[in-house]
């Protein structure tokens, strides 16, 4: 019996100048902002739960500003300094 041994093909990585990475934008999350209406980048206060993800004390997320509202009043936002 023989055995067949499989070597693998060096390839050529690509060369890191080529690859330009723009960081994703964050999705928002929460009711669809209205026409006109621009995200809201907001800290979160608390845990909390939105479309099944789970969001902890200190995480960011960009939110319609009505849910922002919403959410400041029930004290689940970081309040914002200066």
């Amino acid at each position: 019996m023989t055995t067949t041994r499989k070597t693998s093909t060096l390839t050529a990585e690509p060369d890191s100048n080529d690859i330009t990475t723009t960081p994703e934008p964050l999705p928002v999350i929460g009711p669809p902002l209205r026409d006109g209406q621009t995200p809201e980048k907001v800290r979160f206060a608390h845990h909390l739960r939105i479309a099944g993800r789970d969001y902890r004390p200190g995480d960011t997320a960009l939110i319609s500003p009505d849910y922002a509202r919403q959410l400041r009043g029930n004290g689940y936002l970081a309040r914002e300094r200066g």
